[in-house]
């Protein structure tokens, strides 16, 4: 007859032997994106209001590398990617930019000058470049060198970074810059 001594709410808690234990320590919070286990995913980068953004894409099986991501990345957003309010300040068309891995560095090879695109697309080409399974040498994305080539110009390439801010950054060089 305890039980009918208390308040409703602590007879419960009492008759299913629930404790207040006050807050658990649980450890560190979730980070990065949800992957399904044993899941490859691309990550390809979309202009949201604040910039470049990186998308989780899944990884289609045996397309591994930078040409797949710069393919991907050039078809534009997805209809579902659309509709969440991404978009691509790529030039719309049949271009193709073509990619080569090398250990800790991706060359791209644009059908474009430099100048004829906006910051964002340039920052887009570069962060999803940078971020692309495949690269040798395993280095995190943030310190893969990206070496655009520009149509028609032979000599020299830009080497730059995707910062962590998801923008084309400048390598420092000891030498000329191009």
């Amino acid at each position: 007859m305890l039980l009918a001594c208390l308040p409703p709410a602590m007879a419960v808690l009492v008759g299913c032997g629930v404790m207040d234990t006050g807050p658990v320590e649980a450890g560190a919070p979730a980070q990065g994106p949800r992957v399904t286990e044993g899941a490859d995913v691309l990550r390809v980068y979309f202009l949201t209001p604040h910039g470049a953004w990186p998308v989780a894409r899944p990884e289609p099986a045996g397309t591994a590398g930078p040409q797949a991501v710069l393919d991907a990345l050039l078809a534009g957003p997805t209809r579902s990617e659309r509709a969440r309010g991404l978009a691509t300040a790529l030039p719309s068309g049949t271009h193709r930019v073509r990619a080569q891995a090398s250990t800790g560095a991706v060359d791209l090879y644009l059908p474009w000058l430099v100048p004829e695109l906006d910051r964002v697309a340039v920052s887009q080409l570069v962060c999803t470049a940078a971020a692309a399974p495949g690269v040798p040498g395993g280095r995190k994305p943030a310190d893969v060198v990206v070496r655009i080539h520009e149509s028609g110009i032979p000599q020299g390439a830009w080497p730059v970074r995707c910062d962590e801010d998801g923008a084309a950054a400048p390598v420092e060089t000891s030498g000329p810059a191009r």
